[in-house]
C-alpha cells in the first residue's frame, strides 16, 4: 500500500506540471486568480483487503483565507468505509464529512482519506466520493474519486536479494514471487528500479525501460498465471550489469515491486510517467519459471502483510576503483564597475563515477571564495553562502564572500560540475579567491574521504590585473557538460522513498556538509 506522503507526492506531481505550465504567462500587474484546481486519486479495493488512501490536492495562486471541504461518501457506503486519516478539523453528519481549513496553513495538500472495503463488498461494485471545496465569495469546486471493488490477490516477494561482483561484471538476479492468496494472479507486473551503476543486462520484449530522476526503471508484464500456492522466479537469463566505472568497494541498491494488474494501472495513473516515456525492449521474452523447491518452501512460510510484494536488491561491488576530482578556477577580466559572468567548479578525472550520493563513495562539493575585488550579483541555484563550515543563507543568494556549491548529478570520467556566477568588478586589487574541493563519504556520519590526487583539489579564482593571493593550483579549463539536474534528483528521492526504488532516498536531497 502506498503511504499517505507517497500518494500525496505521486498524485500532486502529475498535475502540478500542467498547472504551472498553464499559469506561466508573462508577469502582469493584476490581482491573483481565484481559480482553484482540485485533484483526487481513485482507489481499487478488495473485500476484506487492506485500506488505501485517497488524497485531495488543491492548486491555486492563493487559497482562500478560510475554506471548507465537504466529503460526500453516500455513493460508496454500501461497500466501503471512508474516514479522515489525519488530524484535520472535521465533523461527520451521516454520509457527509465537513472539514474546515485555514488557507495560510495549507499548501497544495489538503486532506487524506482512508478507504477500506467492507467484508461484504462484491467484485464490480463502484461509486464516487465527491469532494467539494467552498469559500465565501468564491464559486465552489468539486472533484470525484472513484472507489471500485476488484478481485483480491496476495503476492509475496523475498525481502532482499544479495548479489556481488566487480565493476563491469554481470550478476544473476532471480527475483521470486509467490501467490499466497486463494485466487490466481493474472497479468502480474514487476517494476524494477536501480541506481545508475546497476542496470538490466538485457532488454526483454515484454518489458519497457525508462531513465529518469537519476534512476533506471524497468517494468515487465507477465501473461503467465500464478496459481494459488505457486512460487515462481525470473528465468535464468535475467541479470544486472555493474557499470565498469562503479566506485569500488561500494554497495549499490535497487528494488523489485510486484503489482496486480489493477494496482499497476492505479499506480501508473498517479505517477509522473507518461506511457510514451517508456522504451519497449526488443529482445527475447522474460518469463517466470518454478523456483527451486527449498527456496519456494522458505518463501511460502513468510508472513502475509501489505508490504510483502517488495524486494530490496543489494549489490556488493568488489575491487578497488576510486576517482580524482580536480578543481577548476578562473581568471575574471573586466573593467571596474562592469558585471561579468564566470564559470568555476570541478571535473572528474575518473576512473570511477562520483556524486552518486551513495554510502562509501565519494561525493564532492566546492567551497568557492570570491576574489576580494568583486561582488556576487547572481549566484547559482546549487550554491549557498558558507561561513565557518556552515551554510548560512539560501541557495542562489547573492552578496556572499564564500559559497558552498553542491552538485546533484552523477559525474563520470570527463564530466564537469559547472557553477556560473555574475560578478561586479569593484576594483582591480585585493586578495584572490579560490575553488577548494570538499570530499565526503555519506555513510551517515558525514566523514571525509580522499580522492586519488589531493594536490589538484584547490584552484585560483582571480581578477585579471589584481595581485595574487590564496589560490593554490593552476586549475584547468572547465569542460561544459550541461546543467545540474538537482530538481529532478530531488524528485527521485521521493519516488524511491515511495518504495519504487532502493536506497537512494539518502541521495536525492540537499545534503548538509560540515567542513
Amino acid at each position: 500500500m502506498l503511504t499517505h506522503s507517497t500518494r500525496r507526492w505521486l498524485a500532486g506531481l502529475g498535475v502540478a506540471g500542467a498547472f504551472v505550465a498553464a499559469s506561466a504567462s508573462p508577469a502582469v500587474a493584476e490581482e491573483p486568480s481565484n481559480e482553484v484546481f482540485l485533484y483526487a486519486n481513485n482507489a481499487l479495493l478488495a473485500a476484506g483487503g487492506e485500506a488505501k488512501s485517497v488524497t485531495l490536492l488543491a492548486f491555486a495562486e492563493a487559497l482562500p483565507e478560510e475554506f471548507t471541504v465537504t466529503v460526500g461518501r453516500g455513493a460508496v457506503t454500501d461497500f466501503a468505509s471512508v474516514t479522515v486519516a489525519d488530524g484535520a478539523d472535521c465533523k461527520e453528519a451521516g454520509p457527509v464529512i465537513a472539514c474546515t481549513f485555514k488557507g495560510a496553513e495549507t499548501i497544495d495538500y489538503v486532506l487524506d482519506l482512508t478507504v477500506k472495503a467492507k467484508d461484504s463488498a462484491k467484485v464490480g461494485q463502484k461509486g464516487d466520493i465527491n469532494l467539494t471545496l467552498a469559500a465565501k465569495g468564491r464559486p465552489s469546486v468539486t472533484v470525484m474519486s472513484t472507489v471500485e471493488i476488484g478481485e483480491g490477490i496476495d503476492l509475496k516477494a523475498d525481502d532482499s536479494l544479495d548479489v556481488s561482483g566487480k565493476p563491469g561484471s554481470t550478476v544473476k538476479a532471480p527475483l521470486r514471487v509467490a501467490n499466497v492468496g486463494d485466487k490466481p494472479a493474472r497479468n502480474a507486473v514487476l517494476l524494477l528500479s536501480s541506481m545508475p551503476s546497476i542496470t538490466p543486462a538485457q532488454r526483454y520484449s515484454n518489458c519497457s525501460y525508462l531513465n529518469e530522476f537519476g534512476t533506471t526503471f524497468a517494468r515487465c508484464e507477465f501473461k503467465q498465471e500464478i496459481a494459488p500456492g505457486a512460487v515462481l522466479q525470473l528465468d535464468a537469463s535475467h541479470a544486472l550489469k555493474i557499470g565498469p566505472d562503479t566506485w569500488a568497494p561500494s554497495t549499490q541498491y535497487g528494488a523489485g515491486l510486484w503489482f496486480a494488474d489493477g494496482d499497476w494501472a492505479e499506480f501508473l495513473a498517479d505517477s509522473p510517467f507518461e506511457s510514451d516515456d517508456w522504451e519497449k525492449g526488443t529482445g527475447e521474452e522474460l518469463t517466470l519459471v518454478p523456483a527451486p523447491t527449498a527456496l519456494a518452501r522458505q518463501l511460502k512460510q513468510t508472513d502475509e502483510d501489505s508490504s510483502n510484494n517488495y524486494t530490496e536488491i543489494v549489490a556488493t561491488v568488489t575491487g578497488n576503483q576510486r576517482a580524482d576530482a580536480a578543481a577548476t578556477g578562473a581568471e575574471v577580466a573586466g573593467a571596474v564597475g562592469k558585471t561579468v559572468t564566470t564559470k568555476v567548479g570541478f571535473v572528474n578525472n575518473g576512473p570511477a563515477v562520483i556524486n552518486t550520493y551513495s554510502p562509501r563513495e565519494m561525493t564532492t562539493a566546492a567551497e568557492i571564495t570570491i576574489p576580494a575585488g568583486a561582488t556576487v550579483v547572481t549566484a547559482p541555484d546549487e550554491c549557498s553562502p558558507f561561513v565557518n563550515g556552515e551554510e548560512v543563507g539560501g541557495f542562489g543568494e547573492p552578496g556572499a564572500r564564500v559559497y558552498l556549491c553542491q552538485w546533484y548529478d552523477n559525474l563520470r570520467k570527463g564530466d564537469a560540475a559547472v557553477f556560473e556566477f555574475g560578478l561586479r568588478i569593484d576594483k582591480l586589487s585585493g586578495a584572490a579567491g579560490s575553488v577548494h574541493l570538499l570530499h565526503f563519504n555519506l555513510d551517515g556520519e558525514g566523514s571525509t574521504i580522499a580522492d586519488l590526487d589531493p594536490k589538484n583539489d584547490t584552484a585560483a579564482f582571480t581578477i585579471k590585473g589584481a595581485a595574487g593571493g590564496n589560490g593554490g593550483g593552476d586549475g584547468g579549463s572547465l569542460p561544459i557538460t550541461g546543467q545540474s539536474t538537482g530538481l529532478l534528483a530531488g524528485l527521485g528521492a521521493l519516488l524511491l522513498a515511495a518504495g519504487v526504488g532502493g536506497y537512494l532516498v539518502a541521495k536525492r536531497r540537499r545534503t548538509r556538509f560540515v567542513a
